[in-house]
């Protein structure tokens, strides 16, 4: 407890001294300090200066177009979803299957893994699956309809309350 207690005054006075320090930590462990882009880069200058900044070469850099929605001068990258890349590749954030500094997709929260993705094709057809789906739900309909006239309920006796007078069934010997 004595060394949690020392451990945080330590980084309290660090970080009062330099605040530099916290914003390098931070900086250091995959914040996107790229929360605005800049304008669409028109000039092939621009261009390549755009790729650099977000790790592309510029054979790959291909910003979105401009059209107002607002990217700028972001990349558009592949609208590839997280499950088809490799489980097995060492990245730096295994749970995402993200390095660090990786250029985010636009729309990451649509292609993230726990999206519906369709990376792998169907085990069968399409229609495949409708015929089976419209089988199902036609069988349960034709039962009910057929069976309708047929209630079914639990079998059991009325209930029976003691009488004055009347005998009932006990547990006494008589």
């Amino acid at each position: 407890m004595a060394a949690l207690i020392k451990g945080i005054k330590f980084a309290a006075q660090i970080s009062n001294r330099n605040p530099a320090i916290l914003y390098t930590s931070v900086r250091n462990h995959g914040w996107n300090k790229d929360f605005k882009p800049s304008k669409f880069p028109e000039t092939d200058k621009e261009r390549e200066l755009a790729a650099k900044k977000y790790g592309l070469t510029t054979a790959e850099y291909q910003p979105y177009p401009d059209d107002g929605l607002g990217y700028g001068d972001y990349p558009k990258l592949p609208d590839v979803p997280v499950e088809a890349r490799d489980p097995y590749y060492p990245y730096d954030f295994p749970e995402l299957k993200r390095n660090l500094h990786d250029t985010l997709h636009a729309e990451t929260d649509f292609w993230s893994e726990d999206r519906f993705g369709s990376a792998e094709p169907t085990r069968y057809q399409m229609k495949t699956y409708w015929l089976a789906f419209l089988g199902v739900m036609t069988g349960c309909f034709a039962l009910y309809y057929w069976l309708e006239n047929y209630k079914m309920f639990r079998p059991v006796l009325a209930k029976q309350y003691p009488h004055e007078g009347k005998a009932h069934y006990t547990f006494e010997k008589k």
